[in-house]
């Protein structure tokens, strides 16, 4: 009886001790990998965007950058694609062309060039999202981006908009009308930066949950960490990162 005790013992320590080098070696594997990443995305964002320039121009240097389509790979099986992968989404010509994924390149090189981004979710009214767009933070303002459709939002006298300017239907209208074929659905009543859907609590209404303990955490937290926005999605839903809409992909939204 103490023999068998012993090894059963000895069974777990060697379990243990081999899932804590397993994970010490994922932590080693992770650090390379986001070293390599980040190295690849320095050097990608040097040669398309001086560091001289000042924020508004280090934006419009992107969106100029993502306009140059004769430059771009195709493939004929854009869903075998890693959607998330940075190196992918600079490279294929129909990942930029579709709103998530659009977003995650223009937001990518945002930050290696030193800029103040974040993912911007527009919601329909069942809270799905219908489209995605990004914010930078201009000289104090939150202004938004369509890397989509590579433009900035802006009122016919080239003023920037922010998320709540573009609420109103009026400015909304008068930006998006210098934008061939822009989709009119693509509102600003209801958004999310962080998205919460995914979680194994939907039954404990997390977001209302938040919103009442502390108004405004979404905008608190949403530019900190872009990946916190996208945690528990599905494969498919992480390939092109949340957005099922009409001008991207067929399909429906899912909820935030």
């Amino acid at each position: 009886m103490q023999t068998r005790g012993h090894r059963t013992f000895r069974f777990v320590w060697w379990s243990c001790n081999l899932l804590l080098a397993t994970a010490f070696v994922a932590m080693l594997y992770s650090c390379v990998r986001e070293y390599s990443v980040r190295r690849y995305l320095d050097g990608f964002s040097d040669a398309i965007v001086p560091n001289a320039l000042p924020a508004e121009q280090k934006v419009e240097a992107i969106l100029n950058w993502m306009r140059a389509e004769p430059s771009r790979a195709d493939t004929t099986n854009p869903e075998a694609l890693a959607g998330r992968d940075p190196e992918m989404t600079l490279t294929y010509r129909q990942l930029l062309n579709v709103c998530g994924t659009a977003t995650n390149a223009f937001l990518n090189l945002a930050r290696s060039s030193d800029l103040r981004v974040r993912r911007l979710l527009l919601l329909s009214p069942d809270r799905r999202t219908k489209h995605v767009v990004a914010e930078a933070l201009i000289d104090k303002r939150w202004i938004v981006i369509d890397p989509t459709y590579r433009v900035i939002m802006q009122d016919a006298r080239g003023h920037y908009l922010t998320r709540s300017e573009l609420r109103d239907p009026a400015v909304f209208s008068e930006a998006v009308r210098a934008i061939p074929s822009y989709p009119r659905e693509y509102t600003y009543d209801q958004f999310a930066h962080v998205r919460l859907a995914r979680l194994p609590l939907e039954e404990l209404h997390l977001r209302r949950l938040l919103d009442g303990i502390y108004p405004g955490w979404d905008e608190s937290v949403g530019w900190i960490d872009d990946d916190l926005s996208s945690i528990w999605c599905s494969p498919r839903e992480r390939q092109f990162s949340f957005c099922r809409c009409g001008s991207c992909l067929p399909g429906m939204g899912t909820a935030v």
